[in-house]
Parts: C-alpha cells; sequence; structure tokens
C-alpha cells in the first residue's frame, strides 16, 4: 500500500526493471485507512490477496464487495465497526474472499486504530494475509500446526512494527521507533541502520545501538561496495548469514563492525512504487541464516517500514507546503506604528496527524491609514485546508485595500463582506477591524460574528470589550444585513489590545465564557512587554494542543510625547437635518473651551461651520464632522470634514454683492494649514489651529 501523490526518486536509466520483490512474498500486503476521506490504500500483496487487478481497485472499500460474499462483509463490518465504538486499539478477524474463478478462500486481517487526541477514530493501518491453510487444514500433522504457530508468530513481528510505526507522522518519528529499545525488540535485532536515496546517494539517517556508527559512511554512492549500496542497486534484499560471508563479501565494512560480534545481517530496500527510498539493515548476534519464513517475514518488514517512511515524507512535503502558503498569504512584516508598540503571532493546528490539516485561514493585519490612524485587523475563514488560506489571502488583501482608502470601519467590513460573498466559494470569516488613532487613544472598532478583544490595563487588571456585531463576512451579505455597528474604545497610555482568533480561547469540554475568562486571567499576569506576553500566549496553546489555527495582535499605546493628550469628537450630519447641523456646532464650540482653546474659538467655529456648509451644499451626500487634538511639539486642534465627493475644492471669485465663493480664503486666513485627503470614495477637508497647552 502507498499513500497516492508522494514523489518518488528517479533511478538512473541504465538500472534494470525490477518488479516489486514484495508481491509473491508471505501471501501478506498491507493497507491505510482514512476514515475521513473513506479512501482504502492497499499495496501490491493486498491486491493479490484479494484477487483483484490495480486497475479493478478505486480505493474505495466497497469496490471490493465482489469479492467479500455479503455474509463475510458483514461479519468483518461488525467487527470493524465495535472496535471504532469500544475504543480498541486493535482488531483481527477471518473472513473469506470469492477469487475470480469463484472458490473460496480464508483471510485473516489485523487493524490498528489510529486515534486523535479526543478519541476519534482518524485511521486504520492493517496488514491482509492468505489464512487459507490456517484454518482449512484444521486435520493437518502436528509438526505443521507446529509451523502455522511459528508463522503465526513471525507475522507478529510485523504486526508489531506496524502497529509501532502507526502513530509516525515524520521520518524522525519512524527513526525514532526503529531506534527505540521496544522498536528493536519488535525486529528481533541487536542493532540497524537505515539510509535514504537522496540525489544518487545514501544519506545516513539512523544507526543504532549508538556505537555501531562506522565513519566514512554517513554519505555513500549507490555503487560502492556496501550491503545497503548493494540492496538498494539491485532492489532485492541482501541476506548475510555468517561472519564469515560479511568479511568476504564486504570487506571495506567488516572490520569496522566486529566489536558488534554480528553473526548475520539482512539489508532490506525500502521500496515504494517499485523504486527505492532507501534501505534499512538489521544485524543479528543470536542467528545464523535465515529460514525462506524468516526471509519472506524481514521482506514483509521492510515493506512496512517502507510505506511509513513513504507516509512521513508525503505528510513533511504536505506540511513544507501548507507552511509555505500560510506564510505567504500572511504580512510578511509588520509596520512601525508610531506611538505604540506592536507584537503578532500565528500557530498551525495539528488535527490527529492528518496530512493537509495543518493549515487553516487564520490570519492578523495592520493597515496604516491616512492622517497617522492605523488598523488594526484580525480574522478567521472557515475552513483547515488550503482553500481555507486561499480565501484568506484573497480577503486579507481586499480588506486591506478597502482600509487604505480612508473608508470608514463599517463601510470596510461590508464590503469586504459583500466580496466574500460574490468570491466562488462557500466559506464564511468572522473578523474584528479596529481603527486607532494613537494620538488621542480612540479605538472605532467592528466585529463580524468574531470574539471579542481585550484590554489590559496600566495596573495589571484585564476586561473583555463587549463589542455588539453583525454576521461573519459573506453572510451578511448573503442575507442582506450589512450595517455593522461601531463601538468607540479609548485606549489609555500603556494599555494594550488583545485580538486573537477562537483557537486561543476555545477548550475541548469548555465554553467560550470560561475561555475568555481564562485568557483574561493569563494575560492580566503575564509580561509587560507585548512581545514576551505574546510569546507566553502562544507557548500556553502550543501546550494545551487543539485542533485550530491560533492568530494574535497585540497593540500596545505608548506614552504620549506631551504631558496631556486630547480626545476626538465625531458627528454625522445629513443634508436637511438642522438638528444634526446644530449638534455638530454646540459640539464644536463645547470642545473648544474645555480643550482650552478659547482664545481662537471663533476662528475655529467660524472655519467648521464653513466646511461643513460647503459639504452639504456641494455634495450629494452627508457631512462627517471629526474634531481632535493632535500633540507633539505643539499643540494643535484638527478639524475635519468628509464627505462623499471625490471633487477637491476650488477658490472662487466672489463679486461686490455675493454672498459666496469666499470660503477657502477664510480657510487661508484663519487656519495655521489645511489640507485635502482621498478617503474612499469621498475626500475630507482638514485644517489644524495651534493652540496653547491646557492643564
Amino acid at each position: 500500500m502507498a499513500d497516492r501523490g508522494a514523489s518518488a526518486l528517479s533511478l538512473p536509466d541504465d538500472w534494470p526493471a525490477h518488479p516489486d520483490p514484495i508481491l509473491a512474498l508471505n501471501r501478506m500486503g498491507s493497507f491505510d485507512w482514512d476514515l475521513d476521506t473513506g479512501l482504502m490504500h492497499m499495496d501490491a500483496q493486498a491486491h493479490d490477496i484479494f484477487d483483484v487487478r490495480p486497475d479493478e481497485y478505486d480505493d474505495h472499500p466497497e469496490t471490493l464487495a465482489k469479492r467479500v460474499p455479503p455474509g463475510e462483509a458483514r461479519r468483518l463490518d461488525t467487527a470493524v465497526s465495535q472496535a471504532l465504538k469500544d475504543g480498541s486499539e486493535n482488531y483481527g478477524a477471518y473472513f473469506r474472499i470469492r477469487r475470480r474463478d469463484g472458490s473460496l478462500r480464508w483471510t485473516h486481517t489485523q487493524g490498528y486504530i489510529r486515534r486523535d487526541h479526543t478519541g476519534r477514530p482518524r485511521r486504520i493501518i492493517g496488514i491482509v494475509r492468505d489464512a487459507t491453510r490456517e484454518l482449512a487444514k484444521s486435520d493437518a500433522r502436528s509438526d505443521e500446526a507446529a509451523q502455522d504457530e511459528a508463522r503465526r508468530q513471525q507475522t507478529s513481528v510485523v504486526e508489531l512494527t506496524t502497529a509501532a510505526l502507526a502513530h509516525a507522522r515524520t521520518v524522525q518519528d519512524v527513526i525514532d521507533v526503529l531506534k527505540d529499545t521496544h522498536g528493536l525488540t519488535h525486529l528481533g535485532a541487536t542493532s540497524l541502520v537505515m539510509g535514504l536515496v537522496e540525489a544518487g546517494r545514501i544519506r545516513l539517517v539512523a544507526e543504532g545501538p549508538s556505537d555501531s556508527f562506522v565513519p566514512g559512511t554517513r554519505i555513500t554512492r549507490i555503487d560502492e561496495p556496501y550491503p545497503m549500496s548493494e540492496a538498494v542497486r539491485t532492489l532485492s534484499p541482501c541476506f548475510i548469514e555468517s561472519p564469515e560471508e560479511f568479511a568476504e563479501r564486504y570487506p571495506i565494512l567488516w572490520p569496522h563492525i566486529t566489536g558488534l560480534n554480528i553473526t548475520s545481517a539482512a539489508y532490506l530496500p525500502l521500496i515504494v512504487q517499485a523504486r527505492p527510498i532507501g534501505a534499512i539493515g538489521l544485524l543479528y548476534s543470536d542467528r545464523r541464516g535465515f529460514t525462506p519464513e524468516e526471509r519472506n517475514i524481514l521482506v514483509a518488514l521492510g515493506s512496512s517500514i517502507a510505506q511509513s517512511l513513504q507516509r512521513a515524507m508525503f505528510y513533511e512535503q504536505e506540511m513544507d507546503l501548507a507552511q509555505g502558503l500560510q506564510q505567504a498569504m500572511l504580512p510578511r512584516t509588520i509596520p512601525s506604528v508610531p506611538g505604540a508598540d506592536v507584537a503578532v503571532r500565528y500557530r498551525a493546528a495539528t488535527i490527529g496527524g492528518s496530512v493537509g490539516r495543518d493549515i487553516g485561514g487564520d490570519w492578523y493585519d495592520l493597515i496604516p491609514l491616512p492622517g497617522g490612524r492605523v488598523g488594526a485587523v484580525i480574522g478567521d475563514v472557515q475552513g483547515h485546508d488550503t482553500h481555507a488560506a486561499a480565501v484568506m489571502g484573497q480577503l486579507r488583501i481586499v480588506l486591506r485595500a478597502y482600509a487604505a482608502e480612508g473608508h470608514t470601519p463599517a463601510t470596510v467590513m461590508a464590503r469586504a463582506s459583500v466580496f466574500l460573498h460574490e468570491l466562488d466559494t462557500d466559506r464564511s470569516a468572522t473578523c474584528l477591524y479596529a481603527e486607532a488613532d494613537l494620538s488621542t487613544g480612540v479605538l472605532q472598532m467592528v466585529r463580524a460574528g468574531h470574539i471579542d478583544p481585550l484590554v489590559r490595563h496600566t495596573d495589571g487588571s484585564c476586561r473583555r470589550v463587549t463589542v455588539p456585531g453583525g454576521l461573519p463576512l459573506g453572510l451578511s451579505a448573503e442575507f442582506g444585513r450589512l450595517d455593522y455597528p461601531v463601538s468607540t474604545v479609548e485606549l489609555d497610555p500603556g494599555e494594550t489590545l488583545l485580538l486573537c482568533t477562537d483557537g486561543l480561547v476555545e477548550q475541548p469540554g469548555a465554553d467560550l465564557d470560561d475561555g475568555m475568562r481564562t485568557l483574561t486571567a493569563l494575560v492580566a499576569t503575564g509580561p509587560d512587554d507585548v512581545r514576551d506576553l505574546a510569546d507566553r500566549l502562544i507557548d500556553v496553546a502550543a501546550e494545551r494542543g487543539g485542533d485550530d489555527d491560533v492568530a494574535l495582535l497585540l497593540l500596545r499605546r505608548r506614552g504620549p510625547d506631551s504631558p496631556r493628550s486630547g480626545r476626538r469628537l465625531q458627528r454625522h450630519v445629513a443634508p436637511g437635518d438642522p438638528a444634526a447641523l446644530v449638534d455638530a456646532r454646540h459640539m464644536i464650540r463645547t470642545a473648544v473651551g474645555v480643550w482650552g482653546a478659547r482664545e481662537r474659538a471663533d476662528d475655529i467655529e467660524l472655519v467648521a461651520d464653513e466646511l461643513i456648509t460647503n459639504a452639504l451644499m456641494h455634495t450629494e451626500g452627508s457631512a462627517i464632522v471629526t474634531l481632535r487634538v493632535l500633540t507633539g511639539s505643539e499643540r494643535r486642534l484638527r478639524v475635519e470634514v468628509e464627505d462623499s465627493s471625490s471633487a477637491l475644492p476650488r477658490r472662487r471669485e466672489a463679486g461686490e454683492s455675493g454672498v459666496s465663493g469666499r470660503g477657502l480664503l477664510l480657510v487661508e486666513l484663519l487656519t495655521d494649514v489645511w489640507g485635502v485627503e482621498a478617503r474612499g470614495g469621498g475626500k475630507a477637508v482638514w485644517c489644524e489651529f495651534v493652540v496653547p497647552d491646557h492643564e
């Protein structure tokens, strides 16, 4: 049995074609049954035992129905189902199959059930063998029964090794199993060596015990006179039955291993899909020679190890692909943010050891915005596969684009939801977007089905910030509910905002609120430095395990450059709404007095009123008025009026009796500096007034 899709190393053109030597040996085959996909891969021996050709079997167990009579199939299914339900680690069963010629023969299977950390069965790895002689000749002579018993004992070596390798996910896991003392006991050997074929050479990857390494054999050519090279070169096992034979056939190697008291050895090619991926050498100090049955068992053992190695190689290739794709989709760098310390982290999930499930759609992002603001994003696309990662990458890019264009947080979220809905995918995504003005500490946050953020205060306490939210991205567009409420939170100097995905919160057997309380306590007792705190949180997530990714973003507002920072106020003024205009004027008048700018109150009110009036008169939409205090080398009060028109303001000459045309002239005369910024589909006209410090 061989996992489909794994790449195999090609042989040189002058190597002889050689069939898989396992096909006709010992009538024993192996299989790997992925319970999630329902696919059961079988090797060539298993095909032969079921009497099916490779082109007749499509990796679906149902295809074998023509070979397994209904009564036998029900009995076999009952045994497997019972083992899956009662938590068993393995099962065994005898059943009959109907051969191509119509005759029946007995077969035996032994399966080892591989479960994830929750106890859910994920995969069955096992063997199937011809049991005709074992059961059909119950009246055989006692010596034949003894031979059968010996054969079963030898078969158990393969079964025990297969069970030990069942949990090996990486090449190093396979090596560790084989080098372990218990593993050597299963193999029945005193010591072993194993090498992998790489670019026409054999690289030694394991030797045991530790004092058995032969200098100069770390990397050898396939054409060198070593037994491992010969096994790879000929695609055939190399059996050495005595010390004398070893010394005669391999005079270069023998002097270096005489201290191991080796009496015989078996070097087995590790073959997958008729191509060698390596070789293993088993050295014995308690036997001379090998019976035909022992040779067959060792060849089958090599097949089992080869399949485990192939699975491990395939898993590592998939992991490299998954990690590369994930890293490519996440931001390569996080920009420095004036006035803040930022830390981001990502940890991939490991779900039941299954290949291809170690990548997900979690992401973070930090987006520089006009006016010195910054956007912080955390999100999670549904699913754990490459498709989720691909959708995440596209969603991250468009959300960044919408935010950078200057749209309001609610508009950014709504447009991202429409984009995801129109994308050719059935995935939804949760997201939280926070727009931060670090000069004032004001955060505007929008939540789309995501978990709430946390804020850690300067005294070390931590609280969950309840943010009213809307439906996840994609779903809100599908159901026409694109109105996302905006929550405003003030982040004081020294306070830290924490955004994360639910992989950091959710724990098996606990609800979300319990997880949030646990996380809140962990943050409260964590280090002050955001990088150290991020490392601690990720370490805790890694220790806990879990079947979900974790994305994390921490933003800590630094202390201001001047003794006091201002606040920010905002009003929405709709056309034809005189009450809103009155409220905006009252807000400006009150703020100017409270913020200590009374000396310039008349100028500020006049300019602000002019900008609001122009926005309402010359555009078709509403005006958004923002008033804030900026700190630095000097204290300034900034007025912004945002509208939905991209047309820039222009100076017009006013006649002697004209009542308009003097707006920009007033702005230029009364302000210290002014300008225009693009904001999505519109613009913002802004101006600043230098004001005295206010205690």
